[in-house]
C-alpha cells in the first residue's frame, strides 16, 4: 500500500478509507491532493475492496478546492492549469464510476467541491454538526466542475438548491439530510459508529451484485419504464452468469429450508466475485 502527501489511505480486506489530511487548509483540494486521490483510486480498485469510505481529518470532511493553489497561481501558466484540471476530473470520473460501494463520511465544514465529493458518492452519512455550503457566489463564480451537477441531483426540490446555490447560505448536517443531499446525520460522537454499521451491512453482501446495483440504478434513472425493464433483466441474467446463479442455488435453496428471511438477512455467499 503506497504513502501520499496529502491524504492517509487505509486497505483493511473488503473496505478501504481514504482521509483527506490537510488540517491547515480545512482539508482543501490542493493539486497535489488531487494527484494523490488520482492515484489513490487505481490502487483501491485493483484491491476489489467492496467499500470505499472518504472522509477528512480533524474538523473538516473538504472544504473545496484550494482557491489559490488551482485557481490563482497557476491562472497564467496553460499547461499547469490542464494538468490540474486532469488529475480532478479524472479522479471524479473516476470515483462517480467505481465498482465499490462509495460513501462520504462528512465529519466537519463540506463546502463547494466537497459538496460535489459528498454528492458523486453512493451513501452520506454526515455530522449533525457538520457545515455545509456552496460558497461561489461569494466571489463572483456559479459551482462549477460538476457541482452545479451535484447539488442539483442531490437536492431535489427546485427552489432549496437554487436557494443555497444563490445566497451562499451555510446549512447543517442535519438539514442536509431533510433536504435530501444526505442519507442520515447523527450526532459527530455517533459518526464513526454509524459509519461501521453501514459497511458491515455493506460487506457480508457480494461484490458483484453490489456493483450491479448501482449500475442499474444509473442506467434505469434516465430510461422510460419499457426500456428500463429489458435492461434490468439482461443485467439480471447477466449477475447470475457470473455468480453461477448463486441466488438460486444458495440463497433461494437457503429460504426454502428456512435457513434465514431474505427481508431482515442475508445468506451465507459460496460464490463471492
Amino acid at each position: 500500500m503506497s504513502s501520499y502527501e496529502c491524504i492517509n489511505l487505509t486497505i483493511d480486506g473488503d473496505v478501504a478509507t481514504i482521509q483527506f489530511n490537510r488540517p491547515e487548509k480545512k482539508n482543501c483540494m490542493s493539486p497535489t491532493l488531487h494527484n494523490n486521490v488520482r492515484n489513490a483510486l487505481v490502487e483501491v480498485e485493483k484491491a476489489r475492496v467492496k467499500v470505499l469510505v472518504i472522509t477528512g481529518i480533524k474538523d473538516a470532511f473538504c472544504a473545496g478546492m484550494d482557491l489559490e493553489q488551482c485557481f490563482f497561481e497557476p491562472f497564467d501558466d496553460p499547461q499547469r492549469m490542464a494538468a490540474i484540471n486532469d488529475d480532478v476530473f479524472t479522479w471524479f470520473q473516476h470515483l462517480k464510476k467505481f465498482p465499490a460501494v462509495t460513501i462520504a463520511k462528512v465529519n466537519g465544514w463540506c463546502f463547494g467541491g466537497g459538496m460535489e465529493l459528498a454528492g458523486i458518492c453512493d451513501i452520506a452519512i454526515v455530522a449533525d454538526e457538520s457545515t455545509w455550503g456552496l460558497s461561489e457566489v461569494n466571489f463572483g463564480i456559479f459551482p462549477g466542475g460538476g457541482t452545479s451537477w451535484a447539488y442539483a441531483h442531490n437536492i431535489p426540490a427546485r427552489k432549496k438548491a437554487l436557494y443555497y446555490a444563490l445566497t451562499g447560505d451555510t446549512f447543517t448536517g442535519k438539514q442536509a439530510e431533510e433536504i435530501g443531499y444526505a442519507t442520515k446525520s447523527v450526532p459527530l460522537e455517533q459518526l464513526d459508529a454509524e459509519t461501521d454499521r453501514v459497511v458491515k451491512m455493506l460487506t457480508r453482501l457480494g461484490r458483484t451484485v453490489l456493483r450491479k446495483t448501482k449500475e442499474v440504478y444509473e442506467k434505469v434513472k434516465w430510461m422510460d419504464f419499457e426500456a428500463a425493464v429489458d435492461y434490468e433483466m439482461a443485467k439480471l441474467w447477466e449477475l447470475s452468469r457470473e455468480t453461477n446463479d448463486d441466488w438460486i442455488r444458495t440463497a433461494l435453496a437457503s429460504f426454502k429450508r428456512r435457513e434465514f428471511k431474505p427481508g431482515t438477512q442475508s445468506y451465507t455467499l459460496t460464490k463471492d466475485v
